[in-house]
């Protein structure tokens, strides 16, 4: 079993900067892509952005340039920061590790809030 522990959501006014951190309770980098997802009131979680263990990392179109997903694999700790935040961007804040080999080990964190508004 593997825990993941998400912080670093809050209250910012549009176009401010948060920091979100995930951190896995034991070392499973190596082997799981790591993933942000978030979900807006009345809507489908959405994947926002995805990094693989060799750190590369892909976005949906309405974050690119705006949000960084990166890891530290010595920390066990996969990083979303997040700039020129937009009301659109209000959500729960989910933090996602899947094995590359069997998806049966999927893990997800607690969530944290994100509210941007002024």
């Amino acid at each position: 079993q593997v825990q993941l522990v998400e912080s670093g959501g809050g209250l910012v006014q549009p176009g401010g900067s948060l920091r979100l951190s995930c951190a896995a309770s034991r070392s499973i980098f190596s082997l799981y892509a790591m993933g942000w997802y978030r979900q807006a009131p009345g809507k489908q979680r959405e994947l926002v952005a995805a990094i693989s263990p060799i750190s590369r990392a892909n976005y949906i179109d309405s974050v690119k340039g705006r949000f960084t997903i990166s890891r530290d694999n010595a920390k066990n700790t996969v990083y979303l920061q997040m700039e020129r935040l937009k009301p659109e961007d209000t959500a729960v804040y989910y933090c996602n590790a899947r094995h590359l080999y069997n998806t049966g080990y999927d893990y997800w964190g607690q969530g944290t809030q994100v509210t941007v508004s002024s």
